[in-house]
């Protein structure tokens, strides 16, 4: 049997540049807001107290977006897995200033924290916005959204649990779109098929302002688990 871990990854491992707030949050405040996952699933209803939901966050950058929901939505639990350790460090610091507590993160692959940490039917809800779309035709195969990592995703969602992506990338939403129709137990959201209208929920991003600058589309998708 393949092991899907070789197959397929969530990220290309980006370092950057850490400033010293950021160094200082991930050396701090780590503590707080951090999961240091082993090879035993997580037991979320102990991570997240008195949240009625969860959502996991995939690649959330550098956390503008993952906090702005934490502070509208604190009802709602949300896990973040990024392993760009800038964006790590300045989410740290946003949750400290605004004092969240329904908010944990992860720093590892996501590929390898589904398969190992989040048990089935444990997740209300999984975002993915504006993932990386390796726009070479040769990188395809590179791309986080394929046929292999959405079988990993659906079992990990409850019997009404959505997944939600977003791109600005045209060829990488038709991917998307083909994707997500394809799987058994996921149904569209959007009434008639196609692409779903903008929901109100997911903050606009400095990124995603950038790319309505440039006159970027963006695509949402929205499908929940049949």
């Amino acid at each position: 049997m393949t092991d899907k871990r070789r197959t397929i990854h969530s990220f290309v491992r980006r370092q950057g540049r850490l400033t010293t707030s950021q160094r200082r949050a991930l050396l701090e405040l780590w503590q707080d807001y951090g999961i240091d996952v082993t090879d035993q699933p997580l037991v979320l209803a102990d991570v997240f107290g008195d949240c009625q939901s969860i959502v996991l966050e995939i690649g959330f950058g550098n956390g503008d977006s993952l906090c702005r929901q934490a502070q509208a939505h604190p009802h709602i639990g949300y896990l973040g897995i990024e392993v760009y350790q800038p964006g790590v460090g300045r989410l740290l610091n946003q949750l400290a200033d605004h004092q969240l507590t329904n908010v944990k993160l992860i720093c590892e692959d996501a590929v390898t924290v589904l398969q190992h940490n989040i048990p089935t039917g444990s997740l209300d809800g999984v975002q993915i916005f504006f993932p990386d779309p390796w726009p070479k035709k040769r990188h395809h195969k590179r791309r986080l959204i394929q046929p292999a990592f959405i079988d990993l995703l659906v079992p990990k969602l409850t019997a009404t649990g959505c997944i939600h992506l977003a791109t600005d990338w045209p060829p990488y939403a038709q991917q998307m779109l083909t994707v997500l129709e394809a799987h058994p137990q996921l149904v569209n959201g959007a009434a008639e098929g196609g692409y779903y209208p903008r929901p109100t929920q997911r903050p606009l991003t400095k990124f995603e302002q950038r790319g309505e600058r440039l006159g970027h589309p963006v695509f949402d998708l929205l499908f929940q688990r049949a």
